[in-house]
């Protein structure tokens, strides 16, 4: 489904993401983890098209049809399939919980599907029905990150990326947020998740990859990092 290869993202003179080569298959969850600073969210923000890489980024359609992502625009990712939950939320306080979903769907014509997404973003999140008309603001921290989420699940993607979902949150609020990014990924999704909660990250993951200083260092099955040596000792506490 997406296959990135020779990745590379530059801020000014600094190197961030260093020529990183990584592959997610339809249907997985694959989680990037690493230390604050490793490059996690410059690469998924390089896939969200949000800073030009260099490299390629092909990703493969329902149809079978590979698009080179390199160069397009963040609209053209949504539309593509593609919807990002970022970092810090980013919901707009001053709107209500409805108005922050409906802006998910911004890139949708049709009402009806409109409606449709909207009814299964407060079946995954029922708290959020309850609030709908609250503004974002008013949210306790969990709310606002089942809100962020929600908000990408509106234009209804085929690939769901998720930046530091669990960054905040007391540990009862990080397992109701993974308990929906699996389901979420039951439904069929394909989910790339940047995390730096490795052990909730690993968890839930099919794949994983350890990034250090812009460098994949490790890669293998989220049990099997769960179980590494270094991994442990590194991230999980040994």
């Amino acid at each position: 489904m997406l296959e990135i290869k020779d990745l590379s993202v530059w801020y000014g003179g600094i190197n961030a993401v260093k020529g990183i080569s990584l592959s997610i298959k339809r249907g997985e969850i694959v989680t990037l983890i690493g230390a604050n600073g490793a490059g996690k969210s410059s690469a998924i923000r390089a896939v969200a098209g949000l800073v030009k890489p260099r490299g390629s980024i092909v990703y493969t359609d329902k149809d079978g049809k590979d698009i080179e992502l390199v160069g397009k625009a963040p609209e053209a990712m949504v539309k593509l399939g593609i919807a990002l939950s970022p970092e810090g939320r980013k919901i707009l306080p001053h709107l209500t919980v409805e108005e922050n979903l409906l802006l998910g769907a911004y890139t949708l014509d049709d009402r009806a599907v409109v409606a449709e997404n909207l009814e299964h973003a407060y079946a995954l999140f029922p708290r959020l029905k309850e609030r709908r008309s609250q503004t974002g603001g008013t949210l306790s921290g969990g709310e606002q990150q089942m809100l962020a989420v929600a908000r990408a699940m509106m234009s209804n993607p085929d690939l769901l990326m998720l930046d530091e979902p669990s960054l905040g949150l007391a540990p009862i609020l990080v397992d109701e947020v993974f308990k929906r990014i699996t389901d979420i990924n039951k439904e069929g999704r394909t989910i790339l998740l940047v995390e730096q909660n490795a052990f909730a990250a690993l968890r839930i993951a099919h794949k994983a990859y350890v990034l250090e200083v812009g460098n994949i260092t490790l890669e293998g099955t989220g049990h099997d990092l769960l179980n590494n040596d270094k991994v442990r000792e590194a991230y999980l506490g040994g």
